[in-house]
């Protein structure tokens, strides 16, 4: 297989950092674009020399606020200027990364705004590929610490799917240098396990025996109501 030229967009965060890495061991010529690289995905500043020449985009940006309306910002924002500067440079695919089950949360402010990502995307004539992951494992404390009040631990009566980062880079990685799939992909972590096993574990792991896990049919997920199987692959 060819070398790719791939810029990869939010390249100093969690899962762009490990892209990066993947896809240059590769072989491929990777651009790392960010804000420190003096790419601006809200003004557009810097996205036309970042992808001069690239045969790929690899979009893992994020809104530094998950608040529903700082995210629809976000996105409503940068992705069409990514879209059209990929335009301009010729890019022949355009890869993201989204969330499982994010078109079943309709309350959730940040999943409407990456809805409008993954609508940017899919409308622009551009090929593409959307690959949605499950919760990272790396956020599992802070899921559970948003779930808390006082010393109660109020989980919602769900399945949740946690996947390491490193697997969430790789299937981005491979999308990257994959056909596009005009389509969806999605990938989670090995195992499905109740929001309650995630809380005691977490709190077992940092030996916190303060706290009670309570599942509450009510708690939401940042401001979603959950279905049993709302946050993970289909079987």
């Amino acid at each position: 297989m060819k070398a790719l030229k791939i810029t990869v967009v939010g390249a100093s965060g969690l899962i762009g950092s490990k892209v990066v890495e993947l896809l240059r061991n590769d072989g491929n010529d990777v651009v790392a674009a960010s804000r420190s690289s003096g790419v601006d995905v809200l003004s557009g500043a810097g996205l036309a020399g970042a992808l001069a020449g690239a045969d790929v985009l690899v979009d893992v940006t994020n809104s530094p606020n998950l608040a529903g309306d700082p995210a629809m910002e976000f996105f409503s924002r940068s992705t069409p200027n990514m879209v059209e500067a990929a335009k301009r440079a010729g890019v022949g695919h355009y890869v993201a990364l989204s969330i499982v089950g994010v078109e079943g949360l309709p309350d959730s402010g940040y999943m409407r705004a990456k809805l409008i990502q993954e609508s940017a995307i899919r409308e622009s004539s551009i090929p593409y590929s959307i690959v949605r992951a499950t919760q990272f494992a790396e956020f599992a404390e802070a899921i559970t610490e948003s779930l808390t009040v006082a010393d109660v631990v109020r989980v919602p009566d769900a399945l949740i799917q946690p996947m390491p980062a490193d697997q969430v880079a790789a299937a981005v990685a491979e999308a990257a240098v994959a056909q596009p799939l005009n389509g969806i992909r999605n990938v989670g972590g090995p195992q499905k396990i109740t929001f309650e096993q995630l809380a005691r574990d977490v709190l077992a792991r940092k030996g916190d025996a303060t706290k009670s896990v309570v599942v509450d049919p009510e708690a939401r997920y940042f401001g979603a109501a959950l279905a049993t199987g709302s946050l993970v692959t289909p079987d």
